[in-house]
């Protein structure tokens, strides 16, 4: 059965969210979904985990490093989410965040257009 594109963007910031609380006891403050072409954007403004907001004022270098580390291990874990929920074949996540902003950009490729995944 495949989602009408609203539903599977609500979905999809529900499961992005949940991911977030999972990992860090942290949700997001706000998300916005887009969809171009095999790629799905999604923008969420962050909440920062209050000891790296702290740490960041003494040792930027510790934290950036701690935000890779914990970039690098939500893409693995959404990208399963995504494939295992979804079947989509997920090739690759990109994704980007700026801790003085809060703000994170991710961007998920797929194998075929996400129209071909999704009811119109």
């Amino acid at each position: 059965m495949k989602l009408v594109v609203g539903h599977f963007k609500q979905e999809l910031i529900k499961d992005y969210n949940e991911l977030n609380l999972r990992m860090f006891d942290i949700g997001v403050k706000s998300q916005k979904v887009e969809i171009v072409g095999d790629k799905i954007l999604i923008f969420a403004n962050h909440k920062r985990i209050p000891s790296l907001k702290h740490l960041d004022e003494f040792n930027r270098l510790v934290t950036r490093m701690t935000d890779v580390a914990i970039i690098d291990s939500h893409k693995e874990h959404f990208k399963k989410l995504v494939e295992g929920k979804y079947g989509m074949h997920v090739i690759s996540i990109l994704k980007d965040y700026d801790p003085s902003m809060e703000l994170a950009v991710t961007i998920i490729v797929l194998d075929q257009d996400v129209s071909q995944y999704l009811s119109n």
